[in-house]
């Protein structure tokens, strides 16, 4: 059963929350049969998923990516929540992508472009303000794959859980290596939401 609409949604997403609706309703119908959620998720859609993206929104400025975006998290519950903020949804799956697009359509979401293609495979040079992910890989891996795409002076912004710090000791090859600095973890959400959101950040510098 769908986990019931907590009431720190409206807090969060403000006057964008009918659209956080529609596309937790559509995820919550088409999710699991389209390998897009476990079927497990339906009881805690809205806090584990949807709000745990959604409260790192003020994060971002400018031209963003999130990388590996599956179902949208946190991509398009970030676009939802920040329309001024332009964002591109990097993706391999061809199902994934289908979905993705879907959704912008439906939800009319014009500050979203959907690329199908591995973060190692962007061409498009550094041209991102921040690039996040969720869920995707350990940081050591992450950092590779995404620091390429990061102009100078931008921002790595990763959802992860209580083994972030742990995960930042164990990447500090790959934090010399792409000149990251300003390496750390942040909570957002609290007081907010019932299960606040862990957050690594870091400074890319490109040369």
């Amino acid at each position: 059963m769908l986990e019931p609409e907590p009431a720190a949604a409206v807090t969060v997403f403000g006057d964008r929350v009918e659209l956080a609706r529609r596309f937790t309703a559509a995820l919550a119908e088409h999710g699991e049969e389209r390998g897009l959620i476990g079927p497990l998720e339906l009881p805690r859609l809205w806090s584990r998923h949807l709000l745990n993206s959604a409260v790192i929104a003020p994060l971002f400025t400018g031209r963003v990516a999130d990388v590996g975006s599956g179902a949208g998290l946190p991509g398009l519950v970030l676009a939802i929540a920040r329309p001024d903020v332009e964002w591109v949804l990097i993706e391999p799956m061809e199902r994934r992508v289908s979905w993705l697009n879907e959704q912008v359509a439906e939800l009319k979401l014009d500050n979203v472009e959907v690329v199908r293609a591995r973060a190692e495979d962007w061409k498009g040079g550094r041209v991102f303000d921040a690039v996040t992910a969720r869920a995707v890989s350990a940081l050591r891996t992450l950092i590779p794959l995404t620091a390429p795409l990061v102009r100078d002076g931008g921002e790595l912004i990763f959802l992860k859980g209580k083994s972030a710090p742990a995960e930042i000791d164990a990447a500090e090859k790959q934090v010399r290596k792409f000149r990251l600095s300003a390496v750390r973890t942040e909570t957002f959400g609290e007081g907010v939401v019932d299960e606040p959101s862990t957050v690594v950040r870091a400074v890319v510098r490109a040369s």
